[in-house]
């Protein structure tokens, strides 16, 4: 068998060293290697301002980021949430003792269903947790209309979200809270981390205080907190990441463009950014006709030395510490969805030998 490139679904964005070694001089020279030191406070300003949001605190990981936000609205009972998402969106409610009631999601965008959503409500329901999947926007003025109705709280795991924009306003300012993820093979990373966007003054001081163990002052202390923190060294690749954002998101859209054109005619579905979406195209997800279609060009793939992902299999509903739920579009698209390789370092030349077998086998 002939021997081929490897080429990953993703890598992390090469971040320039020297900038990073820049900043880690004067993190050693001041030795302030932790707790909302300097560079983590310029990252966190920069984030905030980048992307147009008010409130931000940055975290150590984009789950805790979710139960800090679950635990700063007193999140209990049952919470309706997305069957298509990463693991962590659902397993953070279980650890935080609450129930999730999935319900079904949009064809269009795989974001959850906002008449399923009010069907499955009930006297026990205290907040929705949806999941803006793959940067592409819940619908989010029907979430809050249903939620303003009902007296829900509405937290979005935004994730996938950061640079995506819906009616010129940021993905990541909806709902009580939002969070997202800096992990190393996000649009933009920190190597690890996350941050937690606040609807308000009042929501983002529970955050502030909740990540560093309640700390008020040296010795004064407000209810309980964890150990929420993101390192100096963390903060300085965030950074220097954030300097570069407005080329990787012109890259992800450079290479969305070369699919969409490199697979015209192929037997896949891309999904929609509905009206009034700027998409950041942090992957480029495409729907097969079929699961059978989608193993046999997988498995071509493979034989080329690439790799796609099934981003989301399985539905969440089917995890063995969850209940499972009725829910015919998650089951059939979970089944055919699939993540062709995205990254800053993809190259036209990377695209079309994806998409010729794409073409051809599926």
């Amino acid at each position: 068998m002939a021997e081929y490139e490897p080429l990953p679904v993703t890598l992390p964005f090469p971040t320039p060293r020297q900038e990073v070694f820049d900043l880690l001089n004067g993190i050693w020279d001041r030795n302030w290697l932790t707790n909302n030191g300097p560079v983590l406070r310029e990252f966190e300003a920069t984030f905030t301002r980048t992307f147009g949001l008010e409130h931000v605190k940055v975290v150590g990981n984009g789950t805790v980021a979710l139960q800090l936000a679950y635990q700063a609205l007193c999140l209990e009972g049952e919470v309706i949430t997305t069957p298509i998402s990463y693991i962590a969106t659902t397993s953070s409610l279980v650890w935080e003792r609450c129930k999730p009631v999935f319900v079904d999601v949009l064809p269009s965008t795989l974001c959850l269903d906002p008449e399923a959503i009010e069907a499955a409500i009930t006297d026990r329901t205290t907040a929705i947790v949806a999941t803006h999947c793959y940067g592409l926007p819940c619908d989010v003025e029907a979430i809050q209309t249903i939620a303003d109705k009902h007296g829900l709280k509405v937290v979005y795991d935004a994730a996938h979200a950061v640079g995506s924009t819906f009616k010129g306003r940021s993905l990541l300012s909806f709902g009580d809270y939002s969070t997202t993820s800096f992990h190393a093979t996000k649009l933009l990373h920190a190597v690890e981390g996350g941050a937690i966007i606040s609807a308000n003054a009042t929501l983002d001081r529970k955050i502030f205080l909740n990540r560093n163990f309640g700390h008020n002052g040296p010795e004064d202390f407000s209810g309980v907190g964890i150990n929420g923190k993101m390192s100096e060294f963390h903060a300085a690749v965030g950074l220097v990441n954030m300097r570069h954002a407005g080329a990787i998101l012109a890259r992800r859209k450079q290479a969305h463009a070369w699919y969409d054109a490199a697979l015209q005619g192929a037997a896949v579905e891309k999904l929609a950014a509905p009206e009034g979406t700027d998409w950041n195209c942090s992957y480029y997800p495409v729907l097969f006709d079929s699961e059978a279609a989608l193993l046999r060009t997988f498995e071509v793939l493979a034989a080329h030395g690439i790799t796609a992902r099934r981003y989301f299999y399985p539905s969440l509903d089917t995890l063995d510490f969850v209940d499972p739920a009725v829910l015919p579009v998650a089951h059939d698209v979970t089944r055919r969805v699939a993540c062709l390789p995205l990254m800053y370092q993809l190259t036209e030349a990377d695209v079309a030998r994806v998409a010729g077998i794409v073409c051809q086998h599926a």
